[in-house]
Formats: C-alpha cells, structure tokens, sequence
C-alpha cells in the first residue's frame, strides 16, 4: 500500500512541528497562537500552532460500538446522560463525525453537539461524513481517532497521517502485518503522534516494571507470560444486538467490506459480530490478546522482533453449543514467542474458560509477579543474599482509557513519545499476525523483516498473509 502524498504539506505544517519541539524544551513557558478575526475562541485555525492553551479538534471515524463508548464519550466527557464521567480536562473538543451507516453518524454527532451547548464551547458545527477522505480534507480536525473494523485500520491511518494529522487507532493496529509496516512507514514521514488503542499500554504498573527491568533488576528476561480469558456460554461477540436500522440503504456495504477478498452480499450478523469472521479479523489473537502482548512489549522492553512465533488453536467447543457456521475465529488459542534475545513469552486466550495464567516476566536473578496494580520482585533462590525483594502498591493509572487518550493529548502539546507509539504497536502486530499465520498454515512462523516475508523454519518461503491469501480472507 502506497503511501499519498501530503497535499497539505506547507511552511505552515512545518513551523507547527518546530514550535512543538521547542516548546518541549522550555522550562514550563506556553506559546499561544493569536487568533483571526472571527475565529472560535480556543479553537485552532488550520496550520496553526498549538500551545498548551490552544484546543485539539478531534476527528473521529468509526463510531459503533467501541467508537462511540470508548472514543466520542471520553473525548467529550460525557456519560449516557450527559454527566461527565471522568476528571481529565482534555481541551479538546469533538468536532466531525465518519461512519458508513447514517444511524450511528447521528448517534455521534448528537452527543457532541449536546456537549458543545451544554458547556457553552463554542459556535462551530459538528460536521458528518460517510467517507473518512471528506473528513481528513477537513482542515480543522487536528487528530483522528480510528474506531472502525480491522480491515480499514491502515487506509484511514495513512490517509490521516498524510494529511498530517495525529492518530489515535483502535487495536490492534492493522488487519496484517504487511500494513502495519505501510502505516509505520507512514507515521515516520508524517512526524505526526501515533496511539493504538489499548489502554493498557498506560497501566502504570508494567512503566514500573520495564523501569526495574532496564535498571538490571531481574537479570537478564527470560520467559513472560499473560493471557486473557472469558467464559461466554452463548458465543464470544453474540452479545452485540442486531440493529434493524442497519439495512443496504442506511449504510454503504460495499464501502464496508473494503480490500476484503471474499466478499457477501450485505448481512446484518457479519456488520455487528464481525469479529467471529476471520475475512474481517484474527478473533481474539487482534480483540483480547492484543491487550495482553503490547504490556509485556512495554515492561520487558522488548525493541526487537520476534525470532519465531507458534500459536495454536481451535474452535470446537462453540461449534459443539452453536453450530459450525456461528464463526470461522477459534474461541481457544494460545501462543509462543522467541525473541533474539533469548526472550520467550507466552500468552493465553479463550472465550470458552476464564481460568488465566498469571501475570509473570521471569528474569535470571529475579521474577516480577503482577496482581491489580502492583508489581512485587521476588529474588531467585541462587540469588538471595545478592537480589533484594520489593514491592510497589497502588500504582496508578490503571488500564484506564480517559488516562491513555490523555497521554496521546499531553505527547501531542510536549512533542514527546506515546505509550502505545508505533514501535511498541508494529512489535505487537508482528506477534499477533505470525500467531495467526502459524495458526492457520500449520507452521512455526519465522520474520524476514527485511524482505518482510515470512519463512518456516526450514526455510520455507510463505507468503505474508493479507487479503486473498486463504479461502476466508
């Protein structure tokens, strides 16, 4: 996937990165943009620098379910009845609404617009648009956030960051690997900030973690370890009520399935649970499993890709309660990961038992043992009289969203990394995808990150999944 060019790139858009970088390095100072006549108070003009004081517009794409529960209501701060619900004072405002289906854009804009009258935040228009170009072409939208279906993950993100816009992106990152190196590629030439949304990756207690880790703490990491798992006897995603409303002539379904390979005709079931569908997703390896890699990322300080990654799993135990065409995704998968350093992890998932493995990073000297949010190192026994205990309690934030779309908002003003940057974000997308490709071909998955090509561990070249490459695709 090619990268478009940045049509809005101008003199404009770079003194706006330089002022950022500046003002990262005064010692507390503030530069604030003066405004043109007319303009909406503390609200940035296009091109615009933004100091501390100066508003973020946010964009948002995707509105449905984890959009507009975990998106628009945190950016806007309002909860079902419009009462505020967290203690962030995010200066930002939500100003433009995307989405294929004119129910949900109505939802949206509704909520925002109620919050703009209510607290008096100025006089501009929510704006409302079926195609995600027509809102990135919106200059007034500083930063996008992503809450649409996996497989429009990396178009809107790259069309975003072209336009020079910051992104905030659902996990996980990409539906394959392939574009999660195009949006890479694509955050690096943009400069802009880039957020996956996994609000783990702000949990103070792995930040703690990787800072005992990087201070030689546990010795050298050995074998990590986590999971994520449910018990839902009616089918993992069949909670998700089957809107009436959503019908060929409400919403675009051509425009929904995308770059999909196999495409059906418009059905209700796979729009709302499309994460039981392997065309749309990698089930709970990209929706629960991604919230348990990217912590262990952060906390083992792991910079490298993956050696190999294998991942089994299966989706017996549904298709014995429901029937085999309840879903293509397993509902039991668990999977190993080498890393070149010597760095093994291991992550659990399952939506058929809640039984989880505990939260452990094993190190030579030492091991780190996770409960809630605290974090206790316990010495190993050859290493006693040299390895002291500790513990740390009440380690805040929490996986708590309002905190991590904070930390996107305060990287953006100081210029300075996200939690769930890029980096952090590729690494997990490549356990995630070679744990799918492992799964589905029936093969140890080996990285060719040069050649971005995937090989076994004889040396078998293997085609780096993406659409069209299995039956369901």
């Amino acid at each position: 996937m090619s990268i478009p060019e940045d049509p809005r790139k101008s003199s404009s858009a770079a003194s706006r990165r330089t002022f950022l970088k500046k003002s990262a390095l005064a010692a507390g100072g503030a530069l604030a943009a003066g405004l043109p006549a007319g303009r909406v108070a503390g609200v940035p003009a296009p091109g615009s620098v933004l100091g501390a004081n100066d508003r973020l517009n946010v964009g948002f794409v995707g509105v449905g379910g984890q959009g507009f529960s975990a998106h628009v209501r945190t950016v806007a701060n309002a909860g079902s009845e419009g009462e505020t619900w967290h203690n962030y004072d995010y200066n930002a405002v939500g100003m433009a609404v995307c989405d294929l289906y004119s129910g949900r854009r109505a939802q949206a804009r509704d909520l925002l617009d109620s919050v703009r009258q209510a607290r008096n935040l100025g006089d501009y228009t929510v704006e409302t648009y079926e195609d995600h170009r027509r809102l990135i072409d919106n200059r007034d939208v500083d930063v996008v956030f992503i809450g649409t279906v996996d497989h429009w993950h990396a178009q809107v993100a790259i069309d975003a960051l072209a336009a020079g816009k910051h992104v905030y992106c659902e996990k996980p990152m990409t539906r394959y690997l392939g574009e999660a190196f195009d949006v890479a590629d694509a955050v690096k030439q943009s400069g802009r900030k880039f957020q996956v949304g996994s609000q783990y990756t702000t949990e103070a207690k792995w930040h703690k973690a990787a800072e005992l880790i990087r201070a030689g703490k546990i010795g050298p990491p050995t074998f990590a370890q986590n999971s994520y798992m449910r018990n839902t006897p009616d089918g993992e995603w069949n909670y998700y009520a089957l809107d009436e409303g959503v019908t060929p002539g409400t919403m675009d379904w051509e425009h929904w399935l995308g770059p999909v390979n196999n495409k059906i005709d418009f059905n209700r079931e796979h729009y709302h649970r499309w994460r039981k569908y392997l065309p749309y997703c990698a089930g709970i390896l990209g929706d629960l499993l991604a919230h348990m890699i990217h912590p262990l990322v952060i906390a083992a300080n792991i910079t490298e890709f993956p050696k190999r990654v294998v991942c089994i799993g299966n989706n017996i135990v549904t298709q014995s309660m429901l029937g085999p065409d309840d879903r293509s995704v397993t509902d039991n998968t668990q999977l190993l990961a080498e890393f070149p350093s010597g760095l093994c992890m291991l992550i659990a998932g399952s939506t058929v038992n809640e039984q989880g493995v505990g939260q452990v990073i094993r190190g030579h000297e030492a091991t780190l043992y996770f409960g809630g949010n605290s974090v206790e190192l316990r010495p190993e026994r050859p290493f006693a009289d040299l390895v002291d205990p500790e513990s740390y309690e009440n380690l805040e934030p929490g996986p708590h969203i309002p905190a991590h779309v904070a930390n996107l908002f305060d990287a953006i003003r100081s210029d300075t990394k996200t939690n769930g940057n890029i980096d952090v974000a590729l690494i997990t997308q490549a356990i995630i995808s070679m744990a799918e490709a492992s799964e589905r071909y029936g093969e140890s998955i080996y990285l060719d990150r040069e050649n971005r090509r995937f090989h076994t561990g004889t040396g078998t070249q293997l085609d780096m999944p993406t659409y069209g490459t299995f039956p369901e695709s």
